[in-house]
């Protein structure tokens, strides 16, 4: 599953230029059954099977080894998690290695989570096969941090959420097409006047589409203003 996010798009440019690593680590390899089993049925019943303590604990002591001087965090991808937020891809950035666990069937043993795991964490409210799929939301998110990555350091810091809200509506050439004009404001060259535009146009979107953000955003007295208008205006 990781072949193809290896070898495209941005994963492909970073690994290219030596900036990233990204390993696939088979646990399967770790078990000592001798039928090659990673997974058995719960204590007390319960539907599915469950990833087996040894073959992680191997696993993970192995990466320990591997990386012992290296500053680490150990993941696993699970609903039960703290939702994954631009804030937490960037700290998870400050690590030199990020181990992430993919569960599968209906999770793992729980003292792989007390003992091996130092964080979950969840890309959404819902279920999926395995954690392979979100662990590469995580991975591409995190890698954005990563010195070197993007052509354009300050494109992280425009994008959307990187300070709380939406990002603003954008627009290219041509100025007019189909009847359908880009905001003069736009096309004026006036930086500051630009930058107001876009300022307001992201609270206003963020406002309308994902109020909740507006709580831990960092709002100035002039968006506090604005905020307050757009209140207004509903509630009328």
């Amino acid at each position: 599953m990781f072949l193809g996010f290896r070898g495209t798009s941005l994963c492909e440019k970073a690994i290219s230029k030596q900036l990233i690593e990204v390993n696939t680590v088979n646990f399967r390899d770790f078990t000592e059954d001798k039928h090659n089993r990673v997974d058995d049925y719960p204590f007390g019943g319960g539907a599915g099977m469950l990833l087996m303590p040894q073959p992680l604990f191997s696993c993970f002591e192995a990466l320990e080894t591997k990386y012992a001087q290296k500053r680490t965090r150990n993941i696993y991808m699970s609903p039960a998690g703290q939702t994954l937020t631009q804030q937490k891809a960037e700290e998870l950035s400050g690590f030199e290695v990020v181990n992430i666990l993919c569960g599968h069937y209906e999770g793992v043993d729980q003292r792989v989570l007390d003992h091996l795991i130092d964080e979950e964490i969840s890309i959404g409210d819902y279920v999926l096969t395995g954690g392979e799929l979100p662990a590469m939301v995580l991975m591409d998110c995190v890698m954005r941090y990563v010195p070197g990555v993007l052509s354009n350091d300050e494109s992280v810091s425009e994008e959307s959420f990187s300070e709380g809200l939406l990002e603003y509506p954008q627009y290219t050439r041509p100025s007019s097409f189909r009847g359908m004009d880009v905001p003069e404001v736009l096309l004026s060259g006036h930086h500051k006047n630009i930058a107001a535009w876009n300022r307001e146009e992201a609270l206003k979107k963020t406002f309308e589409r994902r109020p909740d953000l507006l709580e831990k955003a960092e709002l100035t007295k002039q968006d506090k203003k604005l905020l307050s208008k757009l209140k207004n205006n509903l509630d009328i």
